[in-house]
């Protein structure tokens, strides 16, 4: 059911910030614990896949960080700028994820809502007009938390030992023990 334009919710960058570095701290969380239970080297560690025709831990790490990137960016006015797919060390992975939470850092706190519009350009000759509302919800969010999951999917399917607490760890300090 779509909601009267007016009824529509205009989402705070704050919050959207706040969204994008919980869910960063978990995927600093879960690829941190598949390298610790998996003990291989990086290279081979970081070139898992769910299935032959899917890109590697080490891509879906990168695509995870360029949808709060390009956020940041646009709300600064920047063009977008993708990482570099190929990643071949834990310490590359790492330091996308921080350089991202950095860039996300500076828009920390802000009361103003996302910008009126954006032109989402798809590939030569292609793009889409979107408000600002419908770039964050319809598109950063689905696309940053596919390669969430897909990164959990690859450790869980090694046989990391990860489960819903390790996913959900942002609900974790609002966890509290009930009377009984």
């Amino acid at each position: 059911m779509e909601l009267p334009e007016s009824k529509m919710t205009i989402t705070r960058i704050d919050s959207a910030v706040r969204t994008f570095n919980s869910r960063l701290a978990t995927l600093e969380h879960l690829i941190r614990a598949g390298f610790e239970h998996l003990r291989e080297n990086e290279v081979t560690y970081l070139q898992r896949c769910l299935t032959p025709d899917m890109l590697p831990l080490g891509t879906q790490i990168a695509f995870t960080c360029n949808q709060p990137r390009n956020f940041a960016f646009w709300l600064e006015g920047s063009p977008s700028d993708d990482l570099n797919p190929t990643v071949e060390s834990l310490s590359l992975a790492e330091a996308y994820i921080s350089e991202t939470r950095v860039l996300l850092s500076k828009h920390e706190g802000s009361k103003d809502t996302l910008p009126v519009q954006k032109q989402l350009l798809l590939g030569p000759g292609l793009h889409a007009d979107l408000t600002g509302e419908e770039y964050f919800a319809e598109f950063l969010l689905p696309n940053f938390y596919f390669h969430l999951v897909t990164s959990y999917a690859i450790l869980r399917a090694a046989g990391v030992p990860l489960g819903k607490r390790d996913y959900m760890l942002h609900l974790l300090p609002k966890v509290v023990q009930s009377a009984i």
